[in-house]
């Protein structure tokens, strides 16, 4: 018989909410070229998600 903490976490466990995909992101141009090749794809262009000003970049693949 299971004890009242494990039968607490498989309630709370079903009422989470779904996580949401997000779109995959890279720190660098040349991971993302990787992934794309990798992935075939092959029209694309790299967007930096990040403002102009900082100076990380978080770049999104975009299929054109």
């Amino acid at each position: 018989m299971a004890n009242n903490a494990v039968k607490r976490r498989a309630r709370w466990a079903a009422m989470v909410r779904p996580k949401v995909k997000r779109p995959k992101t890279f720190k660098t141009e040349e991971s993302a070229k990787k992934y794309a090749e990798k992935h075939k794809i092959k029209d694309y262009k790299l967007v930096n998600l990040r403002s102009a000003e900082s100076e990380d970049k978080k770049l999104k693949i975009i299929t054109a």
